[in-house]
């Protein structure tokens, strides 16, 4: 790469869950010889996608590529963190050939591609793509908001209220910004899950996207790597809920850490995180869990009450400590009720 040509970046968005770090994981292990940095923003205090993607750091992307960006939402922080975090890549002795972003699944695209206009970056990166991935199941029932049928019976009687939930703001502003979406899990949506959350995205779409389904990430790095779409450029064509406002606010949103014993019984402790999501509300829980008996950490991920879980690497001469970050709209968020619901 000329050292004046501008180095392409890839956003990777979409709602808690739908699979980005996934899809990474598999882009890091199919690099094609690219030299990659990953930029990883979560929601919380403690990094667990980070810890997930530093796991696969190899030749084409060493662990000090990775970096989490932990204090706040990306579109919300980008002079205090994402800037000096960009000019730092940038002036690395071997510059990196692609570098993506994994948005925290709060985040909103649109205030994030702005930034790269900022004068410290605008002549030495451009965003090569928005890619929103989008739980392909979840979509087709319409869990992207708690009852859609009963908001658009409101808006039906009545235009003059606004009854969107938050949750459906964050998902149509993400698939409104991209230049492809990614139906993923598309292993457990069904061929007519597939259509019908194809439908579903139609509908909200301000322009047409290819969509594509993947499972487990899989996909080639052709199709979604090297769009050349310059989207800091075509900000018109991307309408977000906020346009017109300076900045957006997550207070909708709140997350706690549970500091969690050794764990003898993993099954009951799928069963405490699924009955969270089914009392609670919670809608996204993950974390590095101690077994009793087992050197290898286990790595717990659950969406609403999918939870999947699987032994990642050794603890090695770290405290073996069990912690899951629990997240859920502001409302639902109990910390002493979560707590009892774990067993704590």
């Amino acid at each position: 790469m000329s050292s004046l040509a501008k180095v392409p970046v890839t956003v990777v968005t979409g709602f808690l869950g739908s699979g980005k770090t996934t899809l990474i994981q598999h882009l890091l292990s199919n690099a094609n010889g690219k030299k990659l940095a990953v930029l990883v923003n979560e929601f919380g205090s403690e990094g667990v996608d980070g810890e997930i993607l530093k796991s696969c750091a190899d030749a084409n992307c060493p662990e000090e590529n990775i970096i989490e960006l932990a204090n706040g939402c990306i579109c919300c922080t980008v002079a205090d963190d994402f800037i000096p975090t960009m000019e730092k890549l940038l002036a690395r002795p071997v510059r990196p050939d692609h570098i993506l972003i994994e948005t925290s699944g709060l985040a909103l695209p649109k205030p994030l591609l702005k930034a790269f206009d900022w004068p410290e970056i605008r002549s030495r990166i451009t965003v090569d793509g928005v890619i929103a991935l989008a739980d392909a199941e979840a979509v087709a029932a319409g869990r992207f908001a708690p009852d859609p049928a009963a908001v658009e019976a409101q808006r039906a009687a009545d235009e003059s209220l606004d009854h969107e939930t938050p949750l459906s703001e964050v998902f149509e502003d993400q698939i409104a910004c991209a230049d492809i979406v990614l139906l993923t899990k598309a292993d457990l949506a069904g061929a007519a899950g597939i259509e019908a959350a194809k439908a579903a995205i139609t509908a909200e779409m301000p322009r047409r996207v290819p969509m594509l389904a993947v499972t487990d990430g899989a996909i080639d790095a052709r199709l979604i790597l090297g769009l050349g779409a310059a989207a800091e450029n075509d900000l018109a064509a991307r309408p977000s809920h906020h346009d017109g406002e300076d900045e957006h606010e997550h207070d909708d949103f709140n997350s706690v850490v549970i500091d969690l014993p050794e764990v003898t019984d993993v099954d009951a402790l799928v069963a405490s995180v699924q009955r969270l999501a089914r009392e609670q509300n919670v809608l996204r829980a993950k974390g590095y869990i101690a077994v009793a008996g087992k050197p290898m950490r286990l790595l717990l991920q659950a969406v609403g009450e999918r939870v999947r879980h699987q032994f990642d690497k050794p603890w090695g001469a770290g405290i073996r400590q069990s912690k899951l970050v629990v997240i859920g709209e502001h409302g639902d968020i109990d910390e002493a009720a979560i707590k009892a619901g774990l067993g704590v």
